[in-house]
């Protein structure tokens, strides 16, 4: 695979799956489909997902070359389980998620994702919703400030939040340049730092915009209800907010947490591991891949394979 949207650690995905003839795979971040193309070339087949309009050229494409093997369902990461149900397929036997805005997103100005490029103030996946000039132009300092730091993890965030606040109040945001200016000016200029300073804060914006840690957290959950067996799934993240994410969540249902006190007991059932681990910690792009495509520098994944026992619950 290779190209401008060429998927990351895309070997290391592959064997994290082990996909092979008869079995059902869940791409859940289709995008270009680089993984769903490398997943079918096993045989399998590939139900997909994504709730960016955008990737049907890409989809259409996939069917054309592999027909019988595939199909795209417009939904969210939540929507999972309902889009295997819909399939009729009897069992599922693997789920992969590539976290986070992609390359073909970024590039494109008119979505409003980056301050490469001057394009509308948007930032919607899907397309529908609150978009990033919204929340710019009516959040309260409070909300705003609060989402800069958590998402962000701005550490100027009511410095910027004002400034933001103070300019809309003459003339609304409507485009990606002039909020990059604003927060760079908030900042005080770039002085040598090797990051433009609005980098954070469209991050956060972003990630409020689409609910992704909220999306990703419900991803989990309902590929962790939804794998059969023996399914295997496999998670690229791309920054420390979403890794803390799934590294919390496969420890946890691996069993490899703490367990309930003498004081707040859990149930016997809630312990049964639903998740055993394919590798201790995360696994990272090699030197190779590394020279060709910068972008794999801070993916990491992380697998694991769905054990016999029930979804997880949480105490009551």
């Amino acid at each position: 695979m290779s190209g401008p949207h060429a998927p990351v650690l895309l070997a290391e995905v592959i064997e994290a799956l082990s996909p092979g003839p008869g079995d059902v795979v869940i791409d859940a971040t289709f995008g270009a489909g680089g993984y769903t193309r490398a997943i079918l070339a096993t045989g399998a087949e590939v139900i997909a997902l994504d709730r960016d309009p955008t990737v049907q050229a890409h989809a259409d494409a996939v069917a054309n070359d592999f027909p019988g093997q595939f199909q795209l369902v417009r939904t969210a990461f939540s929507g999972l389980s309902e889009a295997f149900a819909d399939s009729g397929k009897a069992r599922l036997d693997g789920a992969v998620f590539d976290i986070g805005v992609s390359s073909m997103q970024l590039d494109q100005a008119e979505r409003g994702f980056s301050f490469m490029r001057d394009g509308p103030l948007d930032m919607r996946m899907s397309g529908e919703g609150e978009s990033a000039a919204d929340i710019v132009n009516t959040w309260d300092h409070g909300p705003l400030a609060h989402i800069l730091k958590l998402y962000g993890e701005e550490r100027q965030s009511g410095r910027i939040a004002t400034a933001i606040l103070r300019r809309r109040a003459s003339e609304p945001f409507t485009r990606t340049l002039d909020l990059a200016e604003v927060v760079e000016k908030a900042l005080g200029g770039r002085r040598g730092a090797p990051t433009h300073p609005a980098t954070r804060t469209f991050q956060a914006l972003r990630i409020a915009v689409n609910d992704e840690l909220g999306e990703l957290t419900a991803g989990l959950e309902a590929a962790e209800a939804t794998l059969s067996p023996g399914g295997r799934l496999a998670v690229v993240t791309f920054h420390s907010l979403e890794d803390r994410i799934v590294k919390a969540f496969l420890t946890e249902r691996s069993g490899n947490s703490p367990g309930g006190s003498r004081h707040a007991p859990v149930a016997v059932e809630t312990r049964k591991p639903s998740f055993t681990l394919q590798f201790k910690g995360a696994r990272e792009a090699g030197e190779a891949e590394l020279a060709a495509n910068p972008r794999a520098r801070s993916a990491r994944l992380r697998a694991a394979v769905r054990t016999e026992a029930p979804a997880w619950r949480a105490a009551a």
